[in-house]
């Protein structure tokens, strides 16, 4: 099996490399059980243990950890390809790259990052990350799932729930933003590790979702469960402020999950247009058809410019919360429209399931809710320019 070349190639062959390496894969792999995988709700766990074989399910992570050592530019790309013949492949595997993985490598210690790192590159294990809950979506820092010390042992009792969480219940190790003081304060949240089969930590109930489907998202479930010190990821207080560092990351790759989606409902759209007769011409050839694949041309090449001008901001180490912001609302707003657009284009064949436009519409809509919703982003763009 190809896997992603690291060190020699320049960053264009490289990006080049992932590009064609990863469509190869998700033509072979992806694409011919994209609609059984959509209808019965699998997560195909086995084919991200793949995905680990190419490197990538740790696409940032060091080498000396057991990843690709490559950066966003390389990842964005990876996402895009994925997402293109399904979006929801593509959200699991920027969940686990992005959130749970970078969170460990980003904030961990060296004992954790050695314990969990190379796991999570090869696939061996899948990751999830915590934050949302039922009742705290935006408002995450009044969080009810609290972690206070045990008075004679000194672990953590962590007690609680988070839903909407990718992997939820199969994921192998999640990262836990919990709550260890007032609610509301910046430095009352902690972040720890915690692993599938802790006592007091369960997977609760799968959701039942309008798209992304073979992306699992589920309940994570917390009674009791206790956990040594040396599961805490930084200081007692970091954890909101990592979760936003984590976020802005996070942003950038639903940005690119957004970018894939778009492309792909694009195309789809575009090829139809050239076979489809009406009146006895390709509609293609009809000026209505002609401006609406101009326009979703532009906007997405618009949204990619975004989506790199991020990435490789967060690759060079330099602050990309406004980027990262108006990167993943753009791009989002766009995957909608193209979605949309490319049903239109479809007409009564784009609402029905033999054709792949039905799912883009389906699962695009997640884009502009996940890692913040549209509105959120222009909050987060508005305090940065506003500064």
């Amino acid at each position: 099996m190809t896997t992603i070349a690291t060190g020699v190639p320049t960053a264009a062959e490289n990006q080049e490399l992932i590009a064609q390496t990863v469509r190869d894969f998700a033509e072979r792999h992806i694409r011919p059980n994209v609609r059984q995988w959509d209808e019965t709700q699998h997560f195909p766990a086995d084919l991200f243990h793949r995905l680990g074989e190419l490197g990538l399910m740790g696409v940032v992570v060091p080498e000396m950890y057991g990843g690709a050592g490559l950066g966003y530019r390389e990842y964005v790309t990876a996402i895009v390809e994925l997402s293109r013949v399904d979006p929801a492949i593509g959200l699991s595997m920027a969940a686990h790259n992005s959130l749970c993985t970078n969170h460990i490598l980003m904030f961990g210690n060296e004992e954790q990052k050695c314990r969990y790192l190379p796991k999570l590159a090869s696939g061996a294990w899948i990751g999830a990350w915590g934050l949302t809950e039922p009742n705290t979506g935006s408002d995450a820092g009044n969080m009810r799932t609290v972690a206070a010390r045990h008075e004679t042992t000194g672990d953590w009792v962590l007690n609680g729930s988070k839903n909407f969480i990718t992997h939820g219940r199969s994921g192998h190790v999640a990262v836990v933003i919990t709550r260890t003081g007032p609610a509301g304060d910046r430095r009352g949240a902690t972040a720890f590790v915690v692993e599938r089969g802790t006592p007091g930590f369960s997977g609760g109930k799968k959701e039942d979702k309008l798209g992304m489907r073979a992306s699992e998202t589920a309940e994570m479930l917390f009674q009791d469960c206790h956990l040594p010190d040396s599961q805490r990821l930084g200081d007692v207080g970091e954890g909101f402020v990592q979760s936003l560092k984590i976020l802005d990351g996070g942003r950038i790759s639903i940005a690119a999950l957004s970018l894939g989606t778009a492309i792909g409902a694009f195309d789809a759209a575009l090829a139809y247009a050239q076979e489809r007769q009406q009146f006895g011409k390709r509609i293609a050839d009809f000026q209505a058809i002609q401006f609406k694949l101009a326009d979703l041309a532009t906007e997405i090449e618009a949204a990619k410019l975004l989506v790199y001008q991020a990435a490789d901001l967060k690759d060079a180490g330099l602050p990309v919360t406004k980027e990262a912001a108006m990167a993943k609302y753009f791009a989002s707003e766009v995957s909608v429209k193209a979605a949309n657009e490319a049903v239109q284009i479809f007409g009564g064949y784009g609402f029905i399931k033999d054709f792949p436009v039905e799912k883009f519409y389906r699962d695009c809509k997640l884009n502009t809710i996940g890692e913040g919703t549209s509105e959120i982003q222009k909050l987060v763009i508005a305090r940065q320019i506003l500064r």
